[in-house]
C-alpha cells in the first residue's frame, strides 16, 4: 500500500514539473494557444508574463527598438511591457469622459473592414475622413498593421494600449505630421506629453539623434515646444469615438481637443 502510493505520488509530481516546463517552452516559443490547459489567458493572444520576464522583454525590445526605430514590433512589446501605470491613467481619463467611456464600452477597433473606405472618398477636401484617408493612401500604410497586443495583464488596459496604436496614424492627421522621422518624432513628443507612456518618452528623447542639424534645428525651435504645448493642454486624444467624426472638419476637430495647426507646413505628396 505505501509502496504504490509512492508510486502514484512520484508520477503525479512528475506531470507537474513536465506541465510547467512545457509552458515556459511555450512561452519562449511564443505559441500562447498551447499554454490554454495551463493558463487561462485574459483576452485572444493574451500572454500571460512574470515581472521578471517583462523586465528582461523591455530591455530587449528597448534595445532592438533604439538599433531600429521601425520594428514596430518590438516598439509594440516596449510599450506594453512598461505603460501599466500610464495606461492605468489613460483609462482613468477615458472612464470620466462621456465620449471617453462610450469608446471603453462599445470597443470600437480602426480596421480597413469596419472602414467604409467608398464614402470617407467621397467627403469633401478638409473633413477629417477625407484628409485620414488621403494620410493612408499618400503614404501606403493601413490601420491593419497595428499589432495585436499580447502583454498587458488587463483586459480592459490591453484595449486602452490598442486603441492608442490606432489612434497614431489619427495623430498624424491631426497633427498635420508627416511620416518621415521629423514628423514621427514631433509625434512621439506630443504622445509623451499626452500619454505618459515610458515607450513615447524614450521615442521623443532619442529620437531627435536621427535628425539631421536642418531639422534637428526645427525641432527644437517651433515642432518641438508645439508639440510639447499641445501635448499637455490637449482634451485626451483616446476618449474621441473617431468612427462617428469622419464628417467633422479637420479644423473644428482641432478647435475642439484644443490642438492649434503645426508651425510648419509640409508639402503634401501629388497624386500620381
Amino acid at each position: 500500500m505505501w509502496l504504490r502510493s509512492c508510486h502514484l505520488f512520484t508520477r503525479q509530481r512528475r506531470y507537474s514539473i513536465n506541465s510547467k516546463a512545457l509552458c515556459v517552452h511555450q512561452l519562449h516559443t511564443g505559441h500562447p494557444q498551447l499554454t490554454h490547459s495551463y493558463y487561462e489567458g485574459l483576452y485572444p493572444g493574451h500572454i500571460h508574463t512574470t515581472p521578471l520576464q517583462k523586465a528582461l522583454l523591455a530591455v530587449g525590445s528597448g534595445v532592438a527598438a533604439l538599433q531600429n526605430p521601425y520594428r514596430h514590433d518590438m516598439v509594440a512589446v516596449l510599450g506594453e511591457t512598461t505603460g501599466h501605470l500610464a495606461l492605468i491613467n489613460l483609462r482613468d481619463r477615458m472612464r470620466n469622459d462621456p465620449e471617453g467611456y462610450l469608446v471603453l464600452t462599445e470597443r470600437p477597433k480602426i480596421r480597413l473592414s469596419t472602414l467604409d473606405l467608398k464614402n470617407m472618398a467621397g467627403l469633401p477636401d478638409g473633413s477629417f475622413g477625407r484628409e485620414y484617408l488621403r494620410f493612408l493612401e499618400d503614404n501606403n500604410v493601413t490601420p491593419d498593421s497595428r499589432a495585436e497586443v499580447k502583454f498587458v495583464d488587463n483586459e480592459e488596459l490591453a484595449y486602452v494600449m490598442l486603441r492608442y496604436r490606432e489612434v497614431h496614424d489619427l495623430l498624424h492627421t491631426l497633427l498635420g505630421m508627416p511620416t518621415n522621422m521629423l514628423g514621427e518624432v514631433a509625434v512621439k513628443w506630443f504622445e509623451a506629453a499626452q500619454t505618459g507612456l515610458p515607450m513615447c518618452t524614450l521615442g521623443a528623447l532619442l529620437g531627435p539623434l536621427r535628425l539631421n542639424a536642418s531639422r534637428f534645428q526645427t525641432l527644437l525651435t517651433s515642432l518641438g515646444p508645439w508639440a510639447l504645448q499641445n501635448g499637455r493642454r490637449a482634451r485626451c486624444v483616446l476618449s474621441i469615438f473617431y468612427e462617428r467624426r469622419w464628417e467633422q472638419s479637420l479644423e473644428d476637430l482641432r478647435s475642439e481637443l484644443n490642438i492649434e495647426p503645426p508651425p510648419v507646413s509640409f508639402p503634401k505628396k501629388k497624386n500620381t
